[in-house]
């Protein structure tokens, strides 16, 4: 009997539920729109955040529930690019690069456009491409870095964040839009054969980034996801570049 339980399919509502999390991620990414636009920027920077923790879970309950589609994947990266690329973009300008002139406003424009060609770079590559790096910075992981740096501010001291912080940001959102489209292989932490053959030393890192980062999460966060970014360059031209040359190469083809 639960045999054929197991086989039954899922009742046809299930599928919407994966979709009903981007609807909520896409809501969550238009909302912090709005607080950039009222100056609410620590509220629209949490926005962000909380968008994030949707886009993930629309991907688990999907695979949870067997119940991924075409049609869910394209809507998820629509989701995305207004998410991790239209909300931060209108956060950063309002924040900071709004004195930048053009300058700050095609910087902006930039990130939102880089974000939407390494979506659709993904897409097509997903099936051919390795799940173990991803070509490329992610968009969640760009939008989260300016998202983060809104609460790293407050442990500035107040003359860096007047005079140094603005030029910094402008610079930031610049590299974070060319990682994004550049050929930088970051880990996906998709690939579970690591942690199967060390199970236990994976269960006690991940306790320990989880006590370090719920510890200061302002601080940290910010600090944890630019050494993500900064991290895969080293990783690429350091390490992949010496030990596996081909693997780029390859790669390198298909982008």
């Amino acid at each position: 009997m639960s045999e054929e339980r197991r086989k039954l399919p899922f009742h046809k509502g299930i599928y919407i539920l994966p979709n009903l999390m981007t609807t909520a991620s896409l809501c969550a990414g238009f909302m912090g729109m709005i607080m950039a636009m009222d100056g609410r920027f620590e509220m629209s920077a949490l926005a962000i955040l909380i968008s994030c923790v949707l886009d993930g879970l629309d991907g688990k309950i999907a695979r949870l529930t067997r119940s991924s589609s075409e049609f869910g994947v394209q809507y998820d990266s629509l989701a995305d690019v207004v998410a991790f690329g239209v909300t931060p973009a209108f956060l950063a300008y309002n924040w900071l690069l709004r004195d930048f002139g053009r300058l700050g406003l095609m910087a902006c424009f930039l990130f939102i456009a880089c974000g939407a060609l390494r979506l659709a770079r993904f897409n097509i590559q997903t099936k051919v491409v390795s799940k173990k790096h991803f070509i490329g910075l992610p968009i969640p992981a760009a939008g989260c870095t300016l998202a983060t740096l809104v609460y790293f501010a407050a442990y500035l001291p107040e003359s860096i964040v007047q005079t140094v912080l603005p030029s910094a940001t402008l610079i930031m959102v610049y590299g974070l839009s060319f990682l994004m489209v550049s050929k930088v292989r970051y880990a996906s932490f998709k690939d579970y054969g690591w942690f199967k053959a060390h199970p236990f030393g994976s269960m006690v890192t991940a306790i320990l980034l989880f006590v370090l980062i719920a510890s200061e999460p302002k601080l940290l966060g910010f600090l944890f996801l630019f050494g993500y970014a900064v991290f895969g360059i080293f990783y690429t031209f350091l390490v992949l570049a010496k030990k596996h040359p081909k693997l780029l190469r390859e790669h390198s083809e298909l982008s």
